[in-house]
């Protein structure tokens, strides 16, 4: 049997509250809260069933939108296809006009409603930026540049940050994250550490990218629901493995050649969006993109750009994946008319 294929809409406000609406009494999941959408209608695309459905439900006219995440969940009744988009303008004042309960969210507060559990991913992705910048520590550097780069990525519009710097024991790792995290929280940039899940929770942290041996290894989730849990992937096989430990979100790459890897193999767009289309978590394409490619990335369902050079304050012309001679910023794409 086909699954149930539902056109569904996220949608925010001029303050960044998102929409949700409670499921109304007699209806399949009644009293749990949902982003509104509803069911194609025989010959509708996605895009006319979810303007057909906020207008019914609503009276919200969309005028433009993007993909965010498409899932599939199987619950006991039935299977279902979730297609969500970020409606990024509409026009008209939402209310509901079948009744139904409306609550304007914060995304950090989302977490605290009852939705069905083939929602619980779609949160992920409302809270999670366009972009996630990889700050990447070199031997050669010291804790000052550390910082600097940390205060440039605040200053192109970057809230969430992954530290990285492998070549540090344990204990110069803690005392270097001490520092970055001191000054992330008043740069409003949340850092998860590349390291062992333990010291996120010691220091603070948001959370922890697990690096791909490290996500092989475990059994379980290594962290509280409180802290996001990310997963650092190459393959179909690790992306079901960061599923599997109940990951928040991975990171695939790479997807083009990249200056960091040159000698790894490229997956290309056709082969990540494939990859991405069985995960049931939000996805980051890495490798060879920047803030230029996020229209591209979202067509192939990523969540998101991750990259470590196309942050840079000032990357070199003429090196591979250097895209552009200035910082280039990662805004928000949510607006009302």
């Amino acid at each position: 049997m086909m699954p149930l294929h539902v056109a569904v809409g996220v949608i925010a406000d001029a303050q960044g509250q998102i929409l949700i609406a409670r499921r109304p009494p007699g209806t399949h999941l009644a009293g749990l809260w949902e982003f509104p959408g509803g069911k194609l209608e025989a010959g509708e695309t996605v895009q006319q069933a979810l303007a057909r459905e906020l207008d019914e439900e609503l009276g919200v006219r969309v005028q433009s939108l993007r993909p965010l995440i498409k899932l599939r969940h199987v619950y006991p009744e039935r299977e279902v296809l979730l297609d969500v988009w970020r409606v990024t303008a509409f026009d008209g004042m939402a209310h509901g006009r079948e009744n139904q309960p409306l609550a304007w969210v914060a995304p950090g507060d989302l977490q605290q409603y009852a939705f069905p559990a083939g929602n619980l991913p779609i949160i992920s992705a409302v809270r999670l930026p366009d972009c996630y910048a990889v700050l990447d520590v070199r031997p050669e550097d010291g804790a000052s540049a550390a910082l600097r780069r940390l205060e440039s990525l605040a200053e192109q519009g970057i809230t969430l940050a992954q530290l990285r710097a492998k070549h540090l024991e344990e204990a110069d790792y803690r005392r270097l994250a001490r520092r970055l995290l001191r000054r992330a929280e008043a740069l409003r940039v949340a850092v998860l550490l590349n390291a062992a899940p333990h010291l996120a929770e010691e220091l603070g942290a948001a959370g922890v990218q697990l690096a791909a041996r490290r996500l092989m290894a475990l059994t379980q989730r290594p962290l509280p629901a409180a802290l996001w849990l990310a997963a650092s992937c190459h393959n179909a096989q690790e992306l079901a493995q960061a599923e599997r430990i109940g990951a928040d979100f991975a990171v695939l790459s790479p997807v083009q050649p990249t200056a960091t890897h040159p000698g790894a193999p490229a997956l290309g767009w056709p082969r990540f969006a494939a990859w991405v289309e069985s995960a049931r978590i939000p996805v980051y394409a890495l490798g060879g993109v920047g803030p230029a490619d996020l229209a591209g990335a979202w067509r192939h369902g990523a969540q998101g750009i991750a990259a470590i050079r196309a942050f840079l304050p000032h990357p070199k012309p003429g090196v591979l994946n250097a895209v552009s001679t200035a910082p280039a910023r990662c805004a928000p794409d949510a607006r009302h008319s």
